[in-house]
């Protein structure tokens, strides 16, 4: 990522927000249940969060026919303690499986070779995969998850003249800092498993590959924000989702031409509140 960690801890959750508001409407989105502080032995002090996502139009079509639409819903729990943080994710449909992702931040440009200090068994089976945001993807799990349509060949920040990024900016870019994802996948599925694993790493990937485009995608919104600034921000989104969530659909309302930041967004709820 073209930015510094410091930068990253506020852009990621900037854009995170921003991500759950546009994919929420009175049928399915996301949910946050808690958002509270934790400390543990090998994370330290942190943000505990849980949520839901009603994600009935995001399935594939050979997954439906398992459960109804209702069913549908994936929970997830995470545990960040900057610059480290382990994500759990499952859904009801299939109560045996699980996904767990070990984040750790480094400052540099994907040089660590063992950014998560595994064991040599681990590595043994480990598959590394190097993703770069200013590729483009057009796989299945992309369309599914709207993958943002910005060229980070030719973007350019205007507030901080970062880009674009062009071959080989990994080297040249400065500041630059990698995040390193442990992606576990355990579906003990007969007859089901190995292509249920495949399925939901190849929409972990897609789901990573736009959320960080557009990080960088939205540098202009986000940066000089404070974390204190970010916080508040949340509080004022968790209301934006609920309320959203539970508004009866319009049929046939039209969308304002002009885009609005999550600020503006945020800002009518605060005003509501």
């Amino acid at each position: 990522m073209p930015m510094s960690m410091e930068e990253y801890e506020v852009g990621l959750s900037y854009t995170i927000m921003k991500m759950e508001q546009q994919n929420t409407n009175s049928k399915e989105g996301v949910d946050v249940l808690q958002q509270v502080p934790f400390e543990d032995e090998k994370l330290g002090k942190g943000q505990f969060t849980s949520k839901d996502y009603h994600l009935q139009s995001k399935i594939p079509s050979w997954m439906k026919g398992f459960a109804p639409a209702s069913a549908l819903t994936v929970h997830e729990e995470s545990w960040s303690a900057y610059p480290n943080s382990r994500t759990v994710i499952k859904c009801p449909l299939f109560s045996k499986c699980s996904l767990t992702i070990d984040t750790v931040i480094r400052p540099d440009n994907g040089s660590s070779e063992n950014a998560h200090n595994l064991t040599n068994e681990q590595l043994a089976v480990r598959k590394v995969e190097i993703i770069d945001i200013a590729s483009q993807s057009r796989d299945y799990w992309s369309k599914v998850i709207s993958c943002p349509n910005v060229d980070l060949t030719t973007f350019k920040s205007q507030r901080t003249n970062r880009g674009p990024l062009l071959k080989g900016w990994m080297d040249s870019c400065r500041p630059v800092m990698t995040t390193y994802k442990l992606v576990i996948m355990d579906a003990p599925i007969w007859g089901l498993g190995e292509r249920l694993e495949d399925c939901i790493i190849a929409g972990e990937r897609a789901l990573f590959l736009a959320c960080h485009r557009l990080c960088f995608a939205w540098i202009d919104e986000w940066y000089g924000m404070t974390f204190d600034q970010i916080r508040e921000m949340e509080r004022q989104t968790d209301l934006l989702l609920k309320k959203t969530l539970k508004k009866p659909a319009k049929g046939g309302s039209k969308i304002d031409g002009k885009r609005k930041t999550l600020k503006d967004e945020i800002a009518v709820v605060g005003s509501c509140t």
